[in-house]
């Protein structure tokens, strides 16, 4: 990397552990440049607009929950594995580490949901390449067998981003010391829902011969 894509990168690091703490909308451009010891002009030489800098902290956001979550799953088996992989590696996501707590693209819905621009284009792209990923790997534990053939995939993703956003909610905001437990015990109790069901075989029929009548005696003759 040139000294100039370093010290880009570092700018975005630091525009990411701000806006996950301040939202993207509270990002300055004069604060990164303190932060940064950077003149504004430095900064602008490498971002010429505050929405060119959140569409690169978007961007960065996207390419770590690729490498962190979606490309470990997809590396495991077709089917539940896979599913269960995604899964664990979105509640790890959340989990965070230190103070770096919760989903960064479910702290921005809050500031995107109804804010129009290509900030808000980029996140909702993003959120349905995820929503398509958790249903083609639905559909695909349907196709091993691990999942029933009627299964509802659109529902699945819906249950299983909902399970997300619950942990983040009793995490961040709630507070629950067991939050990370109740998910693990709600995503278990949605596999089990999802699971194909195998019917008991039928009982073969008894071999047993059926009992015979006794023979009746025979009528005697009558003469006459």
């Amino acid at each position: 990397m040139s000294k100039g894509d370093i010290r880009r990168q570092q700018i975005v690091d630091t525009a990411m552990r701000e806006a996950s703490n301040l939202g993207l909308e509270g990002i300055t451009l004069g604060v990164l440049a303190d932060k940064l010891r950077l003149s504004k002009s430095g900064l602008f030489a490498h971002f010429e607009s505050k929405e060119q800098l959140q569409l690169a902290v978007l961007e960065e956001a996207i390419q770590r929950f690729i490498a962190q979550v979606v490309q470990p799953g997809l590396a495991e088996p077709r089917g539940e594995p896979r599913v269960v992989a995604l899964w664990e590696g979105w509640q790890r996501w959340i989990l965070g580490q230190g103070t770096e707590r919760g989903c960064f693209f479910m702290s921005l819905t809050a500031e995107y949901d109804d804010r129009p621009g290509a900030v808000r284009e980029g996140l909702v792209r993003s959120q349905k390449d995820w929503l398509g990923a958790l249903e083609r790997a639905a559909g695909q534990a349907v196709s091993e067998g691990h999942f029933r053939p009627d299964l509802d995939l659109k529902l699945f993703a819906y249950e299983f981003t909902g399970l997300g956003m619950a942990l983040q909610y009793a995490l961040k905001l709630v507070g629950d010391p067991k939050a990370a437990s109740r998910a693990r015990q709600a995503f278990a109790a949605m596999l089990a829902r999802s699971r194909r069901v195998e019917r008991p075989a039928r009982r073969a029929a008894s071999a047993r011969p059926r009992r015979a009548n006794p023979a009746r005696p025979p009528r005697p003759n009558r003469i006459g």
